[in-house]
């Protein structure tokens, strides 16, 4: 029987414009906890294009290093998140492309993302300057970037130059015969993932999250770990953590009122998990304070997991 995926979870993006499924933004590593990104999954394909420094890329528990200069494309529905190894900074620009803007509402276009974008096929290209066609996708990246921050940016430029970059990938991808007999085990982690970035806010266990899958808590337990890499419950607090990260950066939400939206039984609990991986407190973490000397060695120490 087929497993029902949840609705997907394009929502969670932030768009440049509204009802135009397209993200294009510039960003830097420091701006995420620990200098890592949590690990999601969206139905969109995603560019990276890196201008300054290094990061290494996770997508279904492989790990990609790029330098300056190069980039990876992200297929559709794959686990994935960017992050350094040792906690330094890089500026990136990042592309994600909904299959709604490159023609998925035609069956044309569903039978051809499918056949280029489905499960059977290549997880990730590295892209790098040095083969021409890869340098073109490069420079498009940035060339759309540029164009959605005019002061007048023009949609059909912007989705005639994304489609061309999709069509480039389409040509070059390649299908994974591996991946053929993994295809019903993706429902399920995606299910789960979902289930976790939906209602992380509630309490949730190891049951309700293999029921989301429809498996058993060990096959759950196994799942996460090929795809994601880590626990079921280390997915959840990391998410939970990068949530409430979010909402003490972005929102003058009481810190006990964070750590309610975010699942999390008490503030003192809160604040014990969030030092832990963080390094310092969430009052810190809100802070514009610049920590002493004796905080930014500790804060370093417990990054590197010293």
């Amino acid at each position: 029987m087929a497993i029902e995926v949840f609705s997907d979870l394009s929502e969670r993006l932030k768009y440049n414009t509204p009802g135009f499924p397209l993200l294009a933004r510039k960003n830097e590593l420091r701006n995420y906890p620990r200098y890592a990104a949590a690990c999601h999954w969206h139905p969109d394909l995603e560019f990276i294009l890196i201008l300054d420094g290094a990061m290494e890329y996770f997508i279904n528990n492989h790990v990609v290093h790029m330098e300056t200069g190069e980039g990876i494309f992200v297929n559709s529905k794959r686990l994935h998140y960017n992050f350094s190894r040792n906690n330094t900074d890089c500026t990136f620009l990042v592309l994600v492309v909904h299959p709604a803007l490159i023609g998925d509402d035609t069956q044309a276009g569903k039978e051809y993302i499918k056949s280029k974008f489905g499960t059977d096929t290549e997880d990730y290209i590295l892209l790098t300057s040095g083969i021409e066609w890869q340098n073109e996708v490069l420079m498009a990246i940035s060339r759309i970037y540029d164009e959605t921050r005019g002061n007048s940016p023009n949609p059909l430029r912007v989705i005639s130059q994304t489609a061309s970059i999709c069509a480039c990938i389409g040509d070059k991808i390649k299908h994974s015969a591996s991946h053929i007999t993994e295809e019903r085990s993706l429902p399920a982690i995606w299910n789960m993932t979902a289930f976790i970035q939906k209602n992380y806010g509630r309490k949730m266990t190891l049951d309700d999250i293999a029921a989301a899958g429809s498996v058993c808590r060990s096959r759950c337990c196994q799942l996460f770990g090929k795809y994601a890499g880590q626990t079921p419950a280390a997915y959840l607090t990391r998410y939970r953590i990068n949530k409430s990260c979010e909402m003490l950066k972005e929102t003058n939400m009481p810190v006990v009122e964070v750590s309610m939206a975010c699942g999390f039984q008490s503030p003192s609990y809160f604040t014990h998990i969030f030092q832990k991986e963080i390094g310092i407190t969430p009052r810190e973490y809100r802070s514009p304070v610049p920590l002493s000397v004796k905080q930014a060695h500790r804060v370093h120490l417990l990054r590197a997991g010293l």
